[in-house]
Order: structure tokens, then C-alpha cells, then sequence
């Protein structure tokens, strides 16, 4: 009698665990880290002004980080007061659920977390802009476990110089049972906890010689997975260039150095099959398609091209990936749309002057890129090779710093964070 109980609690609790469904964005650039949407039936043009607002709500503190929009809740960082917390909303009003400080405030010139939660079972995982990463209940914000990457693995973020330094911005990855975080040391370039406890899994000892670009720590990127030669692995952009670690030892496995810049390492790679797109900004950066390729338990990098950075470079606005084309904002502080096919490095249009400002975050759905400038400028456009259409733009309201915030796309609506104000609109058709 005393098992079927246990049993029964032990079910009845997994039933109310926040599970991600098909229209939900469980974190950083949603559910396979590749800023798509799967959604339909979205508009494919919006009327002047933009679509129609459903609610908006303040208060959620300062800060860049973007949203994760799970079961009805959304779930999000920012910097209230002296305090760094992690926040819930309710997806249907705005209304705050609950909060968890997790560290002091950040205060810097542009002050606030960047990192974005990751969602799944039952759990939210933070990261710090001090490098803690910790592990929260979904239901209630309690802490559950913390691990500190400077504390446990010496980790740190790759600066230029004195005074400049953005502080962690890596979103956890979630991959079953391992939360992936990089802490960006020689020891530990990579590492993997135990997403239930945080015990440290395995962490990844990275050549001494990965290359004279660069610097040595964490980028500002957030590692994605791939199944390139029949091996799990996970790819990510240190301050040093890009490498690969195989997911079930975390055994380095390649590394590419020639993108890498001295001030910061920023967009998220694309992954596609056997092959690897990755770009960064500033003066020494560039964009470079690689081809993975395995010989037996060894792996390793080919250049297909390299582009350096006065042809084609994203600053930190990240890149979609669209029947074989590249689409991004080109250029440092610039965000001019361009598409290239990614086998060739091909431009096929752009780049290319809107009405946005600087930087650009991009997101796909339905057939289109919905692109967000820094300076408020939202634009809805057509995802094609044909030629850059526009379908409709307008400005995010109260905006007050750059609007950097990465949009998102949940169950028909349209998600943008403005540092402490959450402005939500309705994207589905009637």
C-alpha cells in the first residue's frame, strides 16, 4: 500500500512538472538553439504600426537577457535594485509569479544579465553575470543547487583590457540529463554537471596551442550540439575560436582559430549535418563555413572558406539558418541584412540599408525573418533568396538603451523585452 502511494505522489508530482510543448521556447533561441520557430498561421504582413498588443508589464529590472516561455510561464534574469533575480510571469497577463535573487546587481556600462534561463524538467537554470550557475524550481523560484565556474573551475570570460568586460553571457545548455556551461580554462575549457544535482559530470581539458588569435577564457556564446560524424558533440565559440567535445566524455575533438578577435566572441554557431557556420565581429574577426570530418576517434576541422571581416562578419544580433541560406544583420554595429548561401559563402542579396540601427537580432518563423534593431526598429520580412521584401515594421515603445533583447515567438505571440518592460503582440492570423 505504502509503494502504490509513493508511486502515485511520484506521478501525480511528474504530471505538474513544466514540460516544454510544441509551440513553446524552453531557452536561448529556442528549442534546438537555432532561433526557428515552428509555428503557422502566423501573419504574413502587419498592419501600420505593427500587430496588435495583447498586455505589457514592467518591473522585470534591468538587464539584456532574452525569454524562455514554457506551459504558460515565462521565465527570464534582470537586475532589480542591488539584486540579480530570476523572475516568472504568467504568459497570459504579465503577472509576476515569482522571484529569486541570485547574486548581486551588475553594474557596468550597459548594467543587467545577458545569459537567458534554460527550461526543462520541472527546472530553470541561470546563469549569473558572475558565473554562477543555478538551478531553480519551475513552480516556485526555490534553489535548488549553485555552482560557481570561477569558484569550482577557475573560470573567466576573455577581455580585452582593463575595465572592459561584459562579465558571463553564456545561456546552460540542457541536453537530458547534463546541463552544459564553459567555464573558458585550459582545464576546464567545457564542463558538464549532473542537471539534478550539479555534480560536476566531466569537464574538458583543451590543448595547450589552440591558436594565436584571440584570448584565452569563455566566449559570449552559448555551446549548441551536433551529430557530425555519427558522434554527439557540442560546439562552441571560446574566446580562442571555435571548438568541438564529444557529449558523453567530454573529450576535445577539434578546434578552429582563425574567426577569433580580441574583444569578444559572440553569435551562437549553425550546425547542419557535418558542417559548422559560425562568424564573429570587430576589426579581426571574419565568417568561415568548416566541413567536420572523422577518422575513427579522431575528428577534425576543414575550412571550406574563410571571409574575413570587411566582407561578412555579425557583431552579436546571431544568425538563421534557411534551406541552405544564411540570413544576419552584416557588419560591426551595423545589422544590414544580407543572405549568403552557406555551401559557398555566396552573397545572394544585400547588404543592404533599412530603417533599423546598428545591431540586429534575427528570428525565423513562418517563412520569415523578424529582425530587431537597437534602436527599437522591429521589421517583419520575407525569408527568401529572391530579394529583401519588408511586410510590415514599428517602433518597440519606452525604449530607453540599446534594444538588444532577442525576440521570441511563443504559441502566436510575439515576445520583446525592453530592459524592464515586456511588450507582448499578437502574431497569429484572426
Amino acid at each position: 500500500m505504502r509503494r502504490h502511494l509513493i508511486l502515485t505522489a511520484t506521478l501525480t508530482f511528474l504530471l505538474l512538472l513544466p514540460v516544454a510543448g510544441a509551440d513553446d521556447w524552453p531557452g536561448w533561441r529556442g528549442p534546438h538553439r537555432d532561433a526557428r520557430s515552428a509555428e503557422t498561421g502566423l501573419l504574413r504582413e502587419w498592419p501600420e504600426g505593427g500587430p496588435p498588443l495583447v498586455w505589457k508589464t514592467a518591473g522585470i529590472g534591468a538587464g539584456y537577457s532574452s525569454l524562455a516561455v514554457v506551459t504558460g510561464r515565462i521565465y527570464t534574469l534582470g537586475d532589480v535594485g542591488e539584486d540579480q533575480m530570476a523572475l516568472a510571469l504568467s504568459a497570459e497577463d504579465g503577472r509576476p509569479l515569482w522571484r529569486a535573487r541570485l547574486t548581486g546587481a551588475f553594474k557596468d556600462q550597459f548594467p543587467g544579465p545577458r545569459s537567458t534561463p534554460t527550461v526543462g524538467g520541472g527546472r530553470v537554470y541561470a546563469m549569473t553575470s558572475d558565473g554562477t550557475v543555478v538551478a531553480l524550481a519551475a513552480e516556485d523560484g526555490s534553489v535548488l543547487w549553485r555552482v560557481s565556474l570561477p569558484g569550482t573551475f577557475g573560470g573567466f570570460v576573455m577581455q580585452a583590457r582593463a575595465g572592459f568586460d561584459w562579465r558571463f553571457s553564456e545561456s546552460p545548455l540542457l541536453d537530458g540529463d547534463r546541463l552544459i556551461v564553459t567555464p573558458g580554462t585550459r582545464d576546464a575549457g567545457l564542463a558538464a554537471l549532473d542537471a539534478e544535482t550539479g555534480k560536476e559530470l566531466w569537464r574538458t581539458r583543451l590543448p595547450e596551442d589552440l591558436g594565436e588569435k584571440g584570448l584565452d577564457g569563455a566566449g559570449y556564446s552559448s555551446a549548441v550540439p551536433s551529430e557530425a560524424g555519427g558522434v554527439r558533440q557540442y560546439v562552441q565559440l571560446l574566446g580562442r575560436g571555435l571548438v568541438g567535445v564529444e557529449a558523453e566524455t567530454g573529450r576535445f575533438l577539434w578546434s578552429y582559430n582563425r574567426l577569433a578577435n580580441r574583444v569578444a566572441n559572440i553569435p551562437t554557431p549553425l550546425v547542419s549535418a557535418d558542417y559548422v557556420f559560425s562568424s564573429t565581429g570587430y576589426p579581426s574577426g571574419g565568417s568561415a563555413l568548416l566541413k567536420l570530418r572523422r577518422d575513427g576517434e579522431a575528428f577534425r576541422a576543414e575550412e571550406v572558406y574563410f571571409l574575413p571581416p570587411e566582407t561578412l562578419q555579425n557583431h552579436h544580433g546571431q544568425m538563421v539558418l534557411h534551406d541552405g541560406h544564411v540570413y544576419l544583420g552584416e557588419g560591426l554595429n551595423r545589422g544590414f541584412p544580407v543572405c549568403v548561401e552557406m555551401s559557398t559563402g555566396r552573397f545572394v542579396w544585400g547588404p543592404l540599408r533599412n530603417r533599423g540601427q546598428n545591431s540586429a537580432a534575427v528570428l525565423f518563423a513562418d517563412g520569415h525573418l523578424y529582425l530587431r534593431y537597437q534602436n527599437g526598429r522591429m521589421i517583419l520580412a520575407e525569408a527568401s533568396p529572391e530579394g529583401y521584401r519588408e511586410k510590415g515594421s514599428f517602433m518597440i515603445p519606452e525604449v530607453s538603451a540599446p534594444s538588444w533583447s532577442h525576440p521570441v515567438i511563443a504559441n502566436g505571440r510575439l515576445y520583446l523585452r525592453e530592459q524592464g518592460n515586456l511588450f507582448v503582440y499578437d502574431v497569429s492570423v484572426p
